[in-house]
């Protein structure tokens, strides 16, 4: 147990009542886990305020309460901290509990609109196929070698990711590969963490529901560079116009990737069709089962951060054409029949859904008819969705419009949103299926022998959220399962 003071450094107090001497148990921002002689901290979320919570966590027998307003009642014998950001003390407090666990190994955030999961997951395929003990922290999954954690977030709490990083560092971890949001930079997630280096992927259009302005995005994913140390490194996509304003007043080492642009790792690609990508990188030619410019980018990427790590160059590159697909990003399928390609992909970003119909189209003879069934997802970013219609009818030869993730939103209403989007030349070529599901039973069965079928939108996730509930939805099983009934 740590005392109340060991805990507390760092953490900006504007004042403390009580006794900070006292050892605690454990330290909780769930008022239903509380127990007795933990320290709970009471943070404001968007739709609840855990400041009402303090009586309740107090009669379980908290010893400690962190807050941004003292309650008017305060029991004898509880320390009371008042801090002017709660997040910001609960990402300094879970560090200083866990005693810093991510000083003791090397953690590499990757941030960007996309690419963050396939870089981060294909970095610790990497590094555990190159024999070392390796963690993730990801939108897919949370891995500490060999075993796996569900996650719902793309970055966790901090208390939730101080606590997997001592998990991490007891079992002999050396490489953390951690998915930086915008939402958890700013929500202070990722505050009181040492970070050996960052990557910056891309920038495009995405979350302006929340950061209102893409000035503001922008600057919330350059808050992780800003914060580097000296000895760490910045490595940033210097094909994309943000890659220079993430370095701006970075301390850490700054390196660039890049295809098109000078920069310290270059790559250039020689063949691209739907069995892999033949690269040449800083001149030496690999082969990657991935598909696409973006994956180019994203394998770039990994054998930059690799580098930078140790990682000998020809060892490097032999680990880079080992690498397999992440699920759900361009993950593919054909037929046994009528040899159609089926495709699902996380796309869900304007710009994530244009790179792989144009990857798609690069690749397409022009000859079979390319299927887009893709929708958005509710209570975010409104107005992302008639981009997306547009991009999805612009460079398909088919496209049915249907719910993602509705959430708390009327599915048909986001579907109207979406609608505005298209071009009166393309109106004739979209459909539109609310269900899901019969989305893609339709595209399957419309499909002639040879076509292409995109799902997109949610990739690996395996479930639809529809007013506060998920349900089992996998697009990938079934567009398996409708492509094999009707492949005759």
């Amino acid at each position: 147990m740590n005392t109340i003071s060991d805990i507390l450094y760092r953490v900006p107090i504007l004042a403390v009542e009580g006794n900070t001497s006292q050892q605690i148990r454990n330290v909780h921002i769930d008022s239903t886990k509380v127990g007795l002689n933990d320290l709970f901290i009471a943070i404001k979320g968007t739709a609840t305020d855990a400041h009402q919570f303090i009586p309740a966590v107090v009669n379980q027998g908290a010893l400690v309460v962190v807050c941004e307003n003292l309650p008017e009642k305060r029991n004898t014998g509880v320390t009371y901290i008042q801090v002017e950001d709660s997040r910001l003390a609960a990402a300094y407090i879970a560090a200083n509990f866990y005693d810093n666990p991510s000083s003791k190994m090397k953690l590499v955030g990757i941030t960007g609109t996309n690419g963050k999961t396939t870089v981060s997951s294909l970095l610790f395929q990497l590094f555990k196929n190159a024999g070392f003990k390796v963690g993730l922290i990801s939108t897919v999954v949370i891995k500490v070698n060999d075993q796996d954690y569900p996650t719902k977030l793309t970055t966790p709490d901090s208390l939730t990711i101080n606590m997997y990083l001592d998990k991490m560092e007891k079992e002999g971890v050396e490489y953390v590969f951690m998915e930086a949001s915008s939402h958890g930079i700013v929500q202070h997630r990722t505050k009181g963490l040492h970070f050996a280096g960052a990557v910056f992927t891309n920038l495009s259009h995405d979350h302006l529901d929340y950061h209102k302005s893409f000035a503001e995005y922008r600057d919330a994913k350059k808050i992780l560079f800003d914060e580097l140390a000296k000895c760490s490194f910045a490595l940033t996509n210097a094909d994309d116009k943000n890659g220079e304003v993430m370095l701006q007043n970075t301390r850490a080492q700054k390196l660039s990737f890049g295809l098109k642009s000078h920069s310290d790792y270059t790559a250039k690609i020689l063949e691209n069709n739907f069995s892999g990508l033949l690269m040449k990188i800083n001149d030496i030619e690999v082969w990657s089962p991935l598909i696409g410019s973006f994956n180019a980018y994203n394998l770039l990427a990994v054998f930059a951060t690799a580098d930078v790590l140790g990682i000998e160059k020809l060892e490097n590159l032999r680990l880079i054409s080992e690498l397999k697909p992440v699920s759900g990003r361009f993950q593919h399928w054909v037929s046994t029949h009528q040899k159609i390609t089926a495709i699902v992909d996380y796309a869900h970003t304007p710009d994530a859904l244009e790179n792989v119909l144009s990857t798609i189209n690069a690749i397409r003879t022009k000859n079979e008819e390319l299927f887009t069934v893709v929708g958005c997802g509710g209570d975010r970013d409104a107005t992302k969705r008639p981009l997306m219609a547009k991009i999805a009818a612009n460079l398909s030869t088919q496209v049915i419009l249907t719910s993602d993730n509705p959430r708390t939103e009327n599915p048909d209403a986001i579907i109207e949103d979406m609608e505005k989007g298209i071009e009166p030349t393309d109106v004739k070529k979209v459909l539109t299926i609310t269900s899901r599901e019969q989305a893609i039973k339709t595209a399957c069965k419309m499909a002639n022998p040879k076509d292409i079928i995109l799902v997109a939108g949610k990739g690996h996730e395996t479930y639809q959220e529809i007013n506060g509930k998920r349900t089992d939805f996998d697009d990938f099983k079934l567009l398996k399962k409708y492509l094999e009934e009707f492949d005759k």
